[in-house]
């Protein structure tokens, strides 16, 4: 049996990634090495540009969001700087704060409703493409992707037109695909993290900040930085203290076997210069105690290879600070997604498969970039405590702020189009159209991850007219509006306007752009 598409790896990336596929009429086999979701504590939320993605798909008030739009914060930080967000024109930076493994069982669930076979306890161990199959910009002729699977009964064999490897930093597809991985690795820092109890004495009531003896206070959900180090002390799950502590310089000795509790505590001690008295965990676990070193920070040379592609930490590793991960990993998905399934439906335009390297790649440097940048200013040293007092002086400027605020959602994305209006290639803006049937959000009109052509023209009707021969795989919706963000937009499955009009646009050259657009992302129009 030949699948379309086979994903090795059930994380959040792999597990959106099958949803999109299925929300597309193609049913994806996923391939989990572990027999189980994990446990284990990893992040600890969602932030950026992901949040309105997965308000697109419906899943944001049931993760934790609250009803309607995803809302900004006030605040947030950037390599240990406290971003004041509350007066930009544009605060892009929502949040949702729910754990990963929540995040994990959320989409288990909805693939396993859409249709999705997903093997746990299957561990891919090689793979082989035919020689004469068609790895060309279009995806065209037979050509599968040949893997060896080893299961809880044995190994067998599968194959598949194509092969995602969305399975971690340590990616087999990506290895066995023999794709390069360049980048650096920082061996001088240690990460520390572990859950604790705290001593109540030191919680200041209705705050959530820690007044520590002989240092000061420490607030929660900040990055602390010292000439020593820095701490983060948050709280992310209620009742469920965790502190972290970022360390450059060799581990001390001894430092060498499991992460212990007294390892951390010495670790905090060392960076604040007093020390914190902490103690196990008493709350349920599963609870982190956790080592790493070394600052890695690593790109895919190239997320595709003819029938392979990457996605997630398979394409894209690096510091965790700012919490990028989620939000670059699972529009890889979307991104991913609806092109994969149009190639493997027939109905790509040549080329489509491979604008997804050529729009993700660049954002994955672009997050290569700041996440370096941020574990530069929270380094020790008195050149980088003078370089961080430039930097505070820089952040008193709002356009700064907006800039660093943007860069950090991934609100400053923007894909090339043929269409010169503001905002094409961006993510769509949050607008409510009013349609026969009352005010709707186009974040509710993107739920079944399809095109949308939204007319906004005042029921002159030539949008819509235009798009009519692609009606088979293109939604078209007409509207009023009271703010029209433009006259008429072309919303791609993954969020971003493809096409705009704006108002009073000549019919002429109306017509040829959006017959352009529709064309170059949707291929052909329906015959007649």
């Amino acid at each position: 049996m030949t699948f379309d598409v086979l994903i090795a790896g059930a994380g959040p990336n792999g597990l959106m990634l099958a949803c999109e596929l299925a929300l597309a009429g193609v049913r994806p086999l996923v391939l989990e090495r572990l027999p189980e979701r994990s446990t284990e504590p990893k992040a600890n939320g969602l932030v950026g540009q992901v949040v309105r993605l997965l308000d697109h798909r419906g899943l944001h008030e049931g993760l934790g969001g609250g009803p309607g739009a995803p809302r900004p914060v006030p605040h947030y930080v950037f390599g240990a700087f406290t971003l004041d967000l509350g007066g930009l024109d544009h605060n892009p930076v929502t949040i949702l704060p729910v754990q990963q493994r929540r995040l994990e069982e959320r989409l288990e669930q909805r693939a396993l409703a859409l249709g999705v076979e997903i093997r746990r306890g299957h561990r891919l161990v090689a793979l082989a493409e035919e020689e004469h199959g068609d790895g060309g910009p279009a995806g065209g002729g037979p050509g599968p992707v040949t893997v060896d699977v080893e299961g809880p009964a044995g190994h067998y064999r599968l194959r598949a037109r194509y092969l995602v490897g969305c399975d971690g930093g340590r990616s087999t597809v990506r290895k066995l695909a023999g794709i390069a991985f360049p980048g650096v690795t920082g061996p001088d820092l240690i990460s520390r993290t572990g859950h604790v109890t705290l001593p109540e004495a030191l919680l200041v009531p209705g705050t959530g900040e820690l007044d520590i003896p002989g240092f000061g206070r420490l607030r929660p959900f900040t990055h602390t930085r010292t000439e020593r180090g820095v701490v983060v002390f948050a709280a992310p799950e209620p009742g469920k203290p965790l502190l972290s502590t970022l360390e450059w310089g060799p581990p001390p000795a001894g430092e060498d076997g499991p992460m212990t509790l007294a390892e951390l505590r010495a670790s905090v001690g060392r960076v604040l210069g007093v020390d914190l008295p902490v103690g196990p965990p008493t709350s349920p676990g599963p609870h982190l105690l956790r080592r790493t070193t070394g600052g890695n920070t690593r790109l895919a040379e190239r997320y595709r290879q003819g029938r392979v592609l990457l996605a997630g930490d398979a394409a894209h590793v690096h510091s965790a600070v700012g919490g990028p991960g989620l939000n670059l990993g699972l529009q890889d998905a979307a991104n991913l997604g609806w092109k994969l399934a149009a190639t493997v439906r027939g109905w790509a335009p040549p080329g489509l498969l491979d604008t997804y390297h050529a729009e993700r790649h660049p954002v994955g440097e672009r997050v290569f970039v700041h996440s370096q940048a941020q574990l530069a200013l929270m380094a020790p040293g008195e050149g980088v405590t003078a370089l961080r007092g430039l930097f505070a002086e820089l952040l008193t400027h709002k356009d700064n702020v907006q800039h660093i605020a943007d860069t950090l959602a991934g609100s400053d994305v923007r894909y090339a189009t043929t269409c010169a209006h503001p905002l094409a290639g961006r993510f769509a803006p949050d607008t409510t159209p009013v349609t026969a049937s009352g005010p709707v959000r186009l974040a509710e009109l993107m739920r079944e991850g399809r095109p949308l052509l939204l007319d906004l023209t005042g029921g002159a009707g030539l949008p819509a007219a235009v798009a009519a021969p692609w009606r088979d795989r293109v939604d078209v919706v007409t509207a009023g509006c009271a703010a029209p963000p433009a006259a008429a937009l072309l919303v791609r499955p993954d969020g971003y306007v493809a096409w705009a009009a704006e108002d009073g646009e000549p019919d002429g050259r109306l017509a040829e752009g959006l017959r352009t657009a529709l064309a170059a992302w949707f291929g052909a129009p329906a015959a007649a």
